[in-house]
């Protein structure tokens, strides 16, 4: 039994699966075009400073420091791209700053060059799992983060139901919001909590239901933002409004619920099409070890192993995001 092989196949297999879940995240999070049309149509919308377009809503919260210690902070806040994977943590949920989540990071990192040195690895296979470590990390986060928008999808239609039934009896907007406050469980509690005291603390509707739609960065949510500051603009029965919303997002993730049924199929062959070669290679090493382990004995099989890995990564990515149907 070659101990040394199974860490290396395993180690690959979560690398690979955190490459593809990883790079799949970030495409959806910054390049997915229905995310940015649907945030265009937001920005337009609501009106509002373009100065203050990052952060409209958080003057009336502490601003979410980046470190514990003050130079970190200085040095991180001079970093590109930090606002963005902030506002991405932000959106997960999770009690983590920005410095704890690098710290992590660069711990994975030495301890897959650490692991590298003390198993023998090659440098370019120690430099691919130090690299594809951070891409696991990162591949966690985004399953929080969208674990935490389904659980806020699922229950915003019953908030919207409870609002437009407020108003009815004669609520204003706002206290129909404290209503579903007090009746929604969280996170979409604690989210439209967050946006009922800061309309109380005097901050216009819209740009609270700007940042709401910032921190949830759900695209039922935004389209409940966008439908209560139209009718604010233009006028009309906003508890109609609410009830149509609702069973919009109903209807939607009703459609989304059969989508995910009829590709199941595809979901299974993807599995199995993206673990078959490691079940292979583990199967080999059980009956012949000697022939297989000339993969990563010999320089050429090192080269195969490397592009085949490659090939491997890029056809996992094509084919979940062929069984990927967006609603």
């Amino acid at each position: 039994m070659n101990t040394p092989f199974w860490i290396i196949a395993v180690l690959t297999a979560l690398c690979i699966s955190a490459l593809v879940w990883g790079l799949y995240g970030l495409w959806r999070q910054y390049l997915d075009p229905r995310q940015k049309a649907l945030a265009q149509r937001l920005r337009m919308t609501l009106p509002h400073d373009p100065d203050e377009a990052a952060e409209p809503t958080l003057k009336l919260r502490p601003r979410r420091m980046l470190s514990q210690w003050q130079w970190a902070e200085r040095g991180l806040q001079s970093l590109p791209g930090v606002d963005k994977f902030d506002h991405f943590l932000l959106q997960t949920g999770l009690a983590l700053s920005l410095a704890q989540v690098l710290s992590l990071a660069v711990g994975l990192v030495v301890l897959a060059f650490a692991m590298g040195a003390s198993l023998g690895w090659p440098l370019l296979l120690s430099l691919i799992v130090a690299v594809l470590g951070p891409l696991l990390l990162i591949a966690f986060l985004q399953y929080r983060r969208s674990l935490r928008m389904t659980q806020i999808d699922q229950a915003l239609p019953d908030a919207l139901d409870l609002m437009a039934r407020s108003m009815q009896a004669g609520h204003a907007f706002t206290s129909a919001l404290q209503v579903a406050v007090k009746e929604c469980p969280p996170p979409l509690s604690n989210e439209l909590r967050a946006v009922f005291e800061e309309i109380n603390f005097g901050v216009s509707t819209a740009q609270a239901l700007q940042g709401l739609a910032m921190r949830v960065a759900s695209e039922d949510v935004r389209y409940f933002a966008v439908a209560v500051v139209i009718q604010s603009e233009t006028g009309g029965n906003l508890a109609e409004i609410l009830k149509n919303t609702a069973k919009l997002i109903r209807e939607r993730q009703k459609i989304a619920g059969v989508v995910h049924v009829i590709s199941a199929e595809g979901r299974i062959s993807a599995v199995i099409l993206s673990l078959l070669p490691f079940a292979l290679v583990a199967l080999m090493v059980l009956l012949n070890p000697a022939f297989i382990s000339r993969l990563w004995t010999d320089p050429m099989g090192l080269q195969l192993v490397y592009a085949s890995l490659t090939l491997m990564a890029i056809g996992i990515l094509w084919m979940w995001r062929l069984i990927k149907i967006r609603v």
